[in-house]
């Protein structure tokens, strides 16, 4: 066990703070990004913040960080805990199932932190007047033992959409067959399956987490009443919802006016989205855990092609449990494709600066996998959506983002996960988004999503009190 985090000195306890937060994020991209967000907004009210995980882990989550003013990250406290090695082999895109099971043995490694985590709370426990843990929902194993310091409290952060998280709940109530299922609304019953989304084997892993979840002092989501309200007021009002546990809805965590920090790769991006006329270009990305086979690609490749719309495609293969570990693939473009394309479009094959091309003007729509962290930032930007799921809680993000807040447009339905996209249907899809009354009606929905965000964050906004209620909390 090896940390880089403070060491403590118990006669100085009068000296420190009187609350400390310790961070446990999942070790999967989507999930370490969000807390790291997280505790910049929590540094930002002087409560200092110790973020715990494997060294590796730890690592992809700075090395990724955007945004954020290089400063405000060395304010943070990381400790980098050894857990036994596992296996990180490449991700197969030929696989039945989209989702990425190559990772899944780091998730059960991550278990390990148990031990060394509880640790870490105790030495804290003795200098702090009260130890805050916050802990990813699938890392409610891990943090099981700050029930038992009793100056500590522990909060659960759910990693996905209000919307998601309700139809959990929703989906218990139907395998129960209970009668109050339809006062939840259509969107909700509709979208409640979770067939084909997760493996057996992590859903036997969430199962496990979820038996953890009632030692906790309250829940965290990162989500805006302004967006999600609705789903929100639903989640602390459902059946069998302990209502002396505190929902907290602190998002957006993204920043909202991402740093000018500079680098080569974001220059040769961002020239090229000054010179493109404004709502011209459709951003393509699908998130850190998509694998797809040679013949998607092509099929992508040529619709975009087709579309004569101007695009930005980041093309990377999955992150592999360990991204430090070895070889990443390197996908084949059709032959001459990049030449042709030169001029209309970009292909980024490395870390792309997101929520800058998100904030561009010239960015008019964003084909996504639907991840929550991806489809935050685009309605934070104010950013229309070609809904593409993949697996886990994107499909039911697709319906959030298509039916109910009406930002966006479906470029695969879920029920036929297992087919092809074909190079007509992305061209449909691009030339829809942005080239289309449609198009522009979503653009405007989107816009009008941001603004309300963006209110919320103000002094007296519902987002600013959430915050400021969850600080005074903590801080009582």
């Amino acid at each position: 066990m090896a940390s880089t985090g403070k060491t403590y000195d118990n006669n100085n306890v009068h000296n420190q703070n009187q609350v400390v937060v310790v961070m446990i994020p999942f070790p999967a991209q989507g999930h370490l990004n969000q807390l790291l967000h997280l505790s910049r907004l929590i540094i930002s009210h002087n409560i200092p913040v110790h973020y715990v995980g494997t060294k590796s882990h730890n690592r992809q989550a700075t090395l990724r960080v955007q945004g954020w003013e290089p400063t405000s990250i060395s304010k943070l406290h990381f400790h980098d805990f050894e857990v036994p090695p596992f296996p990180s082999p490449p991700p197969n895109p030929n696989q039945q199932s989209m989702f990425p099971s190559h990772i899944i043995p780091s998730f059960y490694a991550s278990s390990n932190l148990r031990e060394p985590v509880a640790s870490l709370l105790r030495s804290l426990s003795c200098l702090h007047e009260r130890v805050v843990v916050i802990h990813d929902s699938l890392m409610s194993s891990v943090a099981q033992d700050a029930s038992d310091i009793p100056n500590a409290e522990n909060y659960t952060f759910q990693s996905v959409s209000a919307f998601c998280f309700a139809l959990y709940l929703v989906l218990d109530l139907m395998q129960n067959n209970n009668p109050n299922i339809e006062s939840f609304g259509v969107h909700i019953t509709e979208a409640a399956s979770l067939e084909g989304c997760f493996p057996e084997e992590i859903m036997d892993f969430i199962t496990e987490q979820v038996k953890f979840f009632a030692l906790s002092n309250g829940f965290i989501h990162n989500t805006s009443r302004a967006i999600e309200g609705p789903y929100m007021e639903m989640i602390e009002q459902f059946p069998g919802i302990n209502k002396n546990i505190k929902h907290f809805a602190l998002g957006p965590f993204n920043p909202l006016f991402p740093s000018k920090k500079s680098c080569k790769e974001k220059d040769i991006i961002i020239e090229w989205l000054d010179k493109q006329e404004p709502n011209s270009v459709i951003y393509i990305s699908f998130g850190t855990t998509t694998s797809l086979t040679e013949q998607q690609i092509k099929e992508i490749a040529t619709g975009l092609e087709q579309s004569k719309k101007k695009f930005i495609w980041v093309l990377r293969d999955a992150d592999k449990g360990n991204i430090f570990d070895g070889q990443v693939r390197r996908y084949i473009l059709p032959d001459g494709f990049e030449e042709r394309i030169e001029g209309m479009g970009l292909v980024i094959r490395d870390w792309a600066p997101q929520l800058e091309i998100l904030r561009h003007n010239s960015t008019g729509g964003f084909m996504s996998h639907c991840g929550w962290n991806s489809s935050m930032e685009s309605i934070t930007m104010g950013v229309p959506i070609a809904a593409w799921p993949m697996h886990s809680d994107q499909p039911r993000n697709m319906v959030l983002i298509t039916q109910v807040l009406k930002i966006g447009l479906v470029v695969k339905d879920w029920a036929k996960r297992d087919e092809l996209v074909t190079a007509s249907e992305v061209e449909n899809a691009v030339r829809t988004l942005m080239a289309s009354k449609e198009g522009d009606e979503m653009r405007k929905t989107a816009l009008k999503l941001r603004d309300a965000v963006l209110e919320s964050m103000d002094e007296g906004g519902v987002s600013r009190r959430e915050m400021d209620s969850f600080i005074a909390h903590i801080s009582r």
